[in-house]
């Protein structure tokens, strides 16, 4: 897909679908599921496809490289030329994960995009624009990788405007941190890339400010409020956009509370208490048990609530 169309592909929700698991391990038949019912409920206007992101919230970091692999390739071919394919790539240690692309890159279905995640560890801005540069030239290069960076720590705004700017690899950046940075990044970015709001459903205000497009953990389980809520805002309107963003807001909440402790398994209860036979849920996950009885019940309602966004 050339640059333009794939810009305008991503201007919609990319929706991150938990990765469900049978004790300690991926149940890749549940996954299988979960993209099956994300690609035949797409209430995207125009005809637009579907856009997948195996990422954060898939809980990437808990999977070993091995299993990245091949999640990736069964979500590619299960998705087949019908959708736009994100794959979430930790950056640690970096020769790691330009290994990651290269064998992602040779997959029979690879990524159309890369979603550079969060780095752990000591960094300075400097180096974050250094190092990437250099990523982006070899594996852009080599792979014909196309990158988006996942915008976390303040810090790097400067860095992270010039690799846009600077880098024909990097494509797009996805904010993860406040309303604050949307304008200084878009003013920045310019024409260089796409801009998109990183931090879930709620997401009109970002869009009145000029991102394109927002990630959603929720759309596994609730595809019809992200897909109207993005038709909404591209056809400006932001009332509409706003009102369902309303009515999600308190999964949303709980989501995102106290360091986003629920991010995955908010989802995870809602699909087990929705009762839907159209999506796996799972058992739960590395790091990430079944939420305590009072989330739970808070949930109960929410989900009753939600149901007619399935």
């Amino acid at each position: 897909m050339d640059l333009p169309h794939l810009l305008d592909s991503l201007y919609s929700v990319t929706a991150i679908p938990i990765i469900p698991f049978n004790g300690d391990k991926i149940d890749y038949e549940g996954h299988a599921k979960n993209i099956d019912y994300l690609m035949a409920n797409n209430y995207l206007d125009e005809g637009r496809k579907r856009v997948i992101a195996i990422a954060g919230t898939s809980l990437i970091h808990h999977i070993p490289e091995t299993e990245q692999l091949r999640l990736i390739d069964a979500t590619g071919n299960q998705m087949g030329s019908d959708g736009i394919l994100i794959s979430g790539i930790v950056p640690n240690p970096i020769k790691q994960a330009g290994q990651l692309i290269e064998a992602q890159s040779e997959l029979k279905r690879p990524p159309d995009v890369y979603l550079l995640m969060p780095l752990t560890g000591i960094s300075s801005p400097e180096g974050i624009y250094e190092q990437y540069m250099e990523f982006a030239d070899q594996h852009g290069n080599s792979c014909d990788a196309r990158l988006i960076y996942y915008f976390r720590q303040k810090r790097d705004i400067d860095a992270v405007i010039s690799l846009l700017n600077d880098s024909p690899h990097f494509i797009g950046v996805k904010i993860g941190t406040d309303e604050d940075d949307v304008q200084p990044i878009v003013n920045g970015v310019g024409d260089s890339g796409i801009v998109m709001w990183g931090i879930g459903d709620r997401c009109t205000r970002p869009a009145q400010l000029g991102t394109k497009g927002h990630t959603s953990g929720i759309a596994v389980a609730y595809a019809r409020a992200s897909d109207e809520i993005n038709n909404a805002q591209r056809r400006g309107d932001y009332q509409t956009a706003s009102q369902i963003e309303a009515d999600i807001a308190p999964l949303e909440e709980i989501r995102f509370w106290n360091g986003r402790v629920y991010n995955y398994s908010a989802v995870v209860e809602t699909m087990i208490l929705s009762g839907f036979e159209s999506i796996e849920a799972g058992t739960g996950a590395p790091f990430n048990p079944r939420v305590p009885q009072e989330i739970q019940e808070q949930l109960r309602a929410i989900t009753n609530e939600l149901k007619r966004y399935h």
